[in-house]
Formats: C-alpha cells, structure tokens, sequence
C-alpha cells in the first residue's frame, strides 16, 4: 500500500464536511454506537458500530460505470506486466533488475548488501502492516476520530483487510524461508542460519512470523467494523515483535560469510519468490481485466460477482509482493499507480460523472513526495491521477458493503 499524503489531506477536509451534514445524503457517516456515545468503554467490541455506507450507486452512473472499471482494470494489468518485464528484462534502457540484484550491481555493493535489502523489505512491511494498516485506524479510534478510523482501514469496500494484512506478512515468511506456492528453494536466509550454528535464531524468526499471521487472523472480522476490539491490539503487539527480531537479524548480516552461498541466496530468492510471485500478478491481473471486460460488455449482478472474485483473486499476489516493495515497483511508481490508499471518492464520482478517464494518466519519470513527506507540483498531479485508478479504485467500483455490487 502506498499511503497518498496529498489525498489523505483531501480526505480529511472531506470528512470534517461530512461530520458536519450528517443528513446530506451524500455523507458517508459512522455512528460509533447504537446511542452515539462519544467514546467506547475500555476492552469494549464495539460490534454494534453502524456504517452508513451512502457512497456512489450503480444506476446514478450506469452509463460511465463499467467503462470506468474496464479502464482501471487495464491500468492494473499494463502495471503488472511493466513490473515483470522491468524485473525479467528491463525497461526504459535499463537492464533488467534481477541481474542487478542477483549480481549485486547498482546501489549494491556485496550479496551481504543484497540480503539485508531483503530484510529491509521484510522490515517495513511489518511496520507498515502494525503500525498503519492496523495501527493508524486503532489511534484515531482510541482518539475518538470515529469516521476517520474507517476511512483509514484499507480495503473496507471489501472487507479484505484481515486478508490483505496477512497475506502482507506471508510476503516476509516466503522471503524469509525462500518459499512461494509450495515451492521450496535450496538456499535462504533460514538455511543459511540452521548451517551455521543459528537454527535457534531462524526457529525464533518462524515463530514469530506465524504468530503474526495467526494474530492478524484472530482479529474480529470485518475490521472496519471491529476497530476497538482487543484482538487489533494483539495483531499490533505481533508485528511490533515481528519488526523487532527482524533488526535483530539484520544486524547479522554483515558477519555472513561464504560469497557462493550468499549469492545463491539472493538467485534463489529472485527465481523462486519475486518472479513466480509477479508472475503470477500479471496473470491474474489478466483475468481480472478480462472478467471486467465482461462486465462492461454484459452488465448483470453475475459480472459483478464474477468481476469481484477476480478481484480477490488478483489481489493475493500483490498483498504476498509487499515485502519486495524495492527497485522498480518504487522507482516506475508502480506501487503507487496500483495501490494508492485512501482513495478520493470525489473525485472518482467525478470521473464517473463526466466518463473522462484520461485524468489517470501521467508520463515521464515518477516523482513522488520527498523525504521530508513534501510533494512538488508535478508530484502532486500524479498523485492525482494515482488516486483515481489500482485495486482500490476498482475496488469501490465492484464492492459495496463487503459484497459485490448488484444492478
């Protein structure tokens, strides 16, 4: 997920108006609880939590509505085939990535360098799956920002969160282990530390992993619904714990020794995990844009259902990606162009309104917020355009309260 700043800060001007005209039809309203209570009791499941969904509906914008999800789906499936080829061939002159990464070239000075980029990865995606996925809407809930907290909750069109979530941290174990589908490599960090008198350490790492994993399973479903239950408070505990043995294990990397055996680490984490996995993205991006297409073709509540579950579908391969979010996923902008969060939902009514879609363009090289989290004028109009296309787009397009969408 990458987190859009410049749509964050007009999604919160959007919801201060929202708080503001309960009644407009047109406001998407949280009640915190049946009696609008201003704050929850502590330890409360806060179950009873009512969203009143009022968002777009189908029949104001039929005639825009599944050209506009044809066209988001085409994006994700350029996207994810741009990604794989950056990484299997190289674009834009470039050479392609994993002979970079494989042989340590670029940015990358050794296999040892290589490896604790693997773990970096690993690394951020556990905090960003405790600290903002889970974290973000946990804070502004405890801090009575009711309406906020949902709208932080990615995925809650869906109600794919908890899946998304774990399917983040399933990114770090198959990173880890050098697994992916059933798939087992011959050389991985685990390995690599049972054979060199750490099978304690690599046992931990396991441990910890699946502790996460069965922890962000264990939350109360959907969580959008379920902010303030404890079971959020678990699932953060474990991916801080997570985060914590992770940079226990990288602080290692520099003393492994034996340049074959890492370099066979980095080939088989490349062959075995990142390729197979957007490998099979782009096929699965490939169906998604054809049942869309069918959709668009035939309009009915079956290519709705058939559309969502290919979105489901789809999406698996990117949530396992997360942990690899580095080289060209970030440096084309991908991640952004296919995973912005949270979207502008004004601004894809407009869309919707208008049946212009070339807002979604951009060209040239990516630019994106600083990193001091400023954003240039060029960087804010891609932002833009990213907002109003990727899964989430299309995810308000196929789902309305945790089900697909009907005519």
């Amino acid at each position: 997920m990458k987190k859009n700043i410049f749509i964050l800060g007009l999604v919160t001007m959007s919801l201060a108006a929202a708080s503001c005209s309960k009644n407009d039809e047109n406001a998407n309203v949280i009640d915190p609880v049946e009696n609008n209570q201003t704050s929850m009791p502590e330890g409360t499941d806060d179950s009873r939590v009512v969203i009143n969904e009022t968002d777009a509906n189908y029949s104001d914008y039929a005639t825009n509505w599944c050209n506009y999800a044809a066209a988001v789906s085409q994006h994700l499936k350029t996207d994810a085939e741009t990604l794989y080829k950056a990484w299997n061939e190289g674009v834009n002159g470039e050479e392609a990535f994993k002979t970079t990464f494989k042989e340590a070239k670029g940015v990358y000075s050794s296999p040892n360098s290589c490896i604790e980029q693997i773990i970096d990865g690993c690394i951020d995606i556990a905090n960003e799956v405790g600290e903002s996925k889970i974290g973000d809407p946990r804070d502004k809930w405890e801090n009575g920002k009711y309406t906020e907290a949902v709208y932080a909750v990615e995925s809650w069109y869906s109600y794919h969160s908890i899946q998304d979530y774990a399917n983040n941290i399933r990114s770090i174990q198959n990173a880890f282990n050098c697994t992916y589908r059933g798939r087992q490599g011959s050389h991985s960090i685990a390995s690599y530390l049972r054979a060199n008198g750490q099978a304690e350490l690599a046992g931990q790492v396991n441990a910890v992993i699946n502790n996460a994993i069965a922890s962000i399973e264990g939350m109360a479903a959907p969580f959008r619904s379920h902010i303030g239950n404890p079971s959020v408070v678990t699932a953060m505990d474990a991916c801080n714990n997570l985060k914590i043995i992770l940079r226990t294990l990288k602080a290692k990397v520099e003393d492994f020794e034996g340049e074959a055996e890492l370099k066979a680490i980095v080939a088989d984490y490349v062959d075995v995990v990142v390729m197979p996995t957007y490998l099979d993205l782009v096929n699965a991006n490939t169906a998604l844009h054809a049942a869309v297409q069918q959709l668009k073709a035939s309009p009915s509540t079956a290519a709705f259902e058939a559309a969502a579950t290919a979105w489901m579908t789809a999406r698996q391969p990117w949530e396992m990606s997360e942990a690899f979010l580095f080289g060209p996923v970030d440096k084309l902008g991908l991640d952004p162009n296919m995973d912005s969060w949270p979207l502008d939902q004004d601004a894809i009514k407009n869309v919707l309104s208008s049946g212009d879609f070339s807002g979604m363009e951009w060209t040239g090289d990516y630019e994106g917020e600083d990193e001091d989290g400023g954003m240039s004028q060029r960087a804010e109009e891609i932002a833009e355009a990213q907002s109003i296309r990727g899964f989430h787009t299309l995810e308000f397009l196929l789902f309305k309260n945790g089900q697909p969408r009907t005519l």
